[in-house]
């Protein structure tokens, strides 16, 4: 692969969830190229980090406060050389990137974004799971349970668990009897599924698959505390695939859209299920 004549800024890449694969076509050519490779060492992929050019100065994250990151990367920009800022999974999620814009704003300092694979889709991907499912769900939050950092009121998870939809938990496995009580609190009934993905895509990928009401007890016998994405809400049920029953109006031969005449009268998208443009260029999610 070529690298590309990168400009003196400050790229933020997302280096995707673990394996080196899962990393951007883009965000593998500007790691690549990047004379400044600053990355966060405990949770991006040492073989992906390996594939940075000979000459290129590589810088481990975890042991620099902010401003010493950004004091490194801005005398970089400023002596004419490209930085890659590498990151877990998708910047934009709890990539704590903001503080970072901030101050390279404030130093003059360019930067752009470069999106990468999140750990939520990631632990989707390694349970076979659809997480908006036609007639069951079709809403995600992304959310945390409260920790350290602290979650507005408005944000509580027993509040947004009382939509009763799918929730991804980021950084919450040490939190998992805080958040089981939450969602009961909110009315969910004690078997209702939930999924755990220790380190998805990495090669001691670790599932764990149990329910509401015993995710402290089985999380905490299973040993994991860090670095697990939990999936929670009957879309994480792993019978559904035994069961054709949630078939969304896309593909159905009766549905007409955009791009096929259905056989039969076709029903609106406000009807129900799952509509999607298949429009050649259409943006998919």
């Amino acid at each position: 692969m070529t690298g590309l004549l990168l400009e003196p800024k400050v790229y933020i890449v997302g280096a995707g969830p673990g394996d080196p694969e899962l990393i951007t076509v883009k965000g593998s050519r500007i790691l690549r190229s990047a004379d400044l490779v600053l990355y966060a060492d405990s949770l991006v992929s040492a073989e992906l980090i390996n594939s940075a050019k000979p000459d290129a100065e590589v810088v481990k994250s975890s042991g620099l406060d902010l401003e010493q990151q950004v004091e490194l990367m801005a005398a970089a920009v400023q002596g004419g050389r490209s930085v890659a800022r590498v990151h877990t999974g998708d910047p934009s999620m709890y990539g704590a990137i903001l503080e970072q814009m901030t101050l390279l704003k404030l130093c003059g300092i360019g930067y752009e974004i470069v999106p990468g694979v999140s750990s939520v889709f990631a632990a989707a991907a390694a349970l076979g799971a659809e997480l908006t499912v036609p007639d069951l769900t079709q809403t995600v939050i992304l959310t945390r349970a409260e920790g350290r950092t602290p979650v507005p009121e408005r944000e509580q998870l027993r509040r947004l668990a009382e939509h009763h939809c799918t929730v991804a938990l980021f950084l919450s496995a040490s939190l998992a009897g805080h958040a089981a009580g939450e969602f009961l609190a909110a009315g969910w009934s004690p078997d209702t599924p939930v999924a755990v993905v220790k380190r998805a895509t990495w090669p001691d990928q670790q599932i764990l698959r149990t329910t509401v009401e015993r995710l402290e007890q089985d999380l905490l016998a299973a040993g994991i505390t860090m670095h697990a994405m939990i999936l929670a809400g009957w879309a994480l049920d792993p019978g559904l695939s035994d069961r054709d029953q949630h078939r969304s109006k896309l593909y159905d031969k009766g549905f007409t859209h955009g791009c096929r005449e259905g056989t039969g009268a076709g029903e609106p998208a406000e009807s129900g299920g799952t509509v999607q443009s298949e429009q050649p260029g259409a943006a998919r999610a």
